[in-house]
């Protein structure tokens, strides 16, 4: 008599995308009543929706807190594919209602990240994302943060004293003192100085430790842009503070020989609004590897 074969076949799971929205809506909002009005439903069900997909899953999903509520771990993996499954589906929806909609993200950039890697990674989203038009704005980080409030931007990149504005991504940014290799500034009294304009970064940390050494200053150059700033230092015009990624073979870094402390209280920051579109968020994640390869 043959034998005959038996198995059990492996069950699938089909997630319901109507759930998968709402857990990423009460994440998004840190509050199920904020949901339930975003969703236009009642905040019970939007309850019960979470509910269901955490017994579908099996795991906890969200954790409420005095301060709100937030993702757990399995919570931020299940997050992260509800927002591509859903974004799949107004693609898909797009694409067979004959309708391409328009999405304008307008980012700001300080101008050391508009070239290079930067534009490769902005080229390939656009690739990807045909349907978005981006607005890339340039300027010091103090503009950047002016328009960012004023409605004027939807995705920012920004130099600043570290947590001096809530971000999606904090990087610590690396600094170094430089002098001219082959014209150095240094030993000049008083000392000529290359900053940015007021309001530009770094520009009181070079002034407060130059006259902790005792040392007579002048300004000998100011500049908004870093290639300015970088050049002016290569040709001896003074001494400047850089991010470590711009020093170039034209300069020598100063350090502890000359009495220079390490400034090391800023940080690369990303930053978008909480209802921000998930095209914005989605070029943010992209942006926040670009900024981590180039730091």
């Amino acid at each position: 008599m043959a034998a005959v074969n038996t198995f059990t076949p492996i069950q699938r799971v089909v997630f319901d995308l109507d759930l998968l929205q709402a857990v990423l809506v009460v994440a998004e909002c840190g509050s199920f009543t904020l949901a339930a009005a975003r969703l236009h439903s009642t905040q019970s069900t939007v309850s019960q929706q979470v509910k269901r997909l955490e017994d579908l899953i099996g795991h906890r999903l969200l954790e409420r807190h005095a301060r709100g509520v937030e993702p757990t771990d399995a919570g931020r993996t299940v997050l992260a594919y509800a927002q591509q499954l859903l974004g799949l589906n107004d693609q898909l929806h797009e694409a067979i209602s004959g309708v391409q909609v328009r999405v304008t993200v307008r980012l700001g950039l300080p101008e050391d990240f508009t070239s290079g890697k930067t534009m490769r990674a902005l080229a390939d989203f656009n690739r990807a994302y045909p349907q978005v038009k981006l607005e890339v704005t340039s300027g010091m980080s103090s503009d950047l943060i002016a328009a960012y409030d004023r409605g004027e931007l939807d995705l920012i990149l920004i130099k600043q004293r570290q947590n001096a504005r809530a971000a999606i991504s904090h990087i610590p940014e690396e600094t170094a003192w430089v002098d001219s290799a082959l014209y150095p500034a240094f030993d000049k009294n008083p000392i000529p100085l290359v900053t940015f304009p007021q309001r530009g970064v770094y520009r009181e940390e070079i002034i407060n430790a130059v006259e902790s050494l005792g040392r007579a200053w002048h300004m000998s150059c100011t500049s908004s842009s870093l290639s300015g700033i970088q050049s002016a230092v290569a040709n001896g015009m003074g001494v400047s503070l850089l991010p470590k990624r711009a020093v170039t073979d034209e300069h020598i870094v100063l350090g502890s020989e000359q009495g220079l402390p390490v400034v090391d209280m800023f940080e690369l920051a990303i930053c978008h609004h909480t209802n921000a579109d998930m095209m914005v968020k989605a070029l943010a994640s992209v942006l926040n590897g670009v900024v981590l390869l180039k730091s």
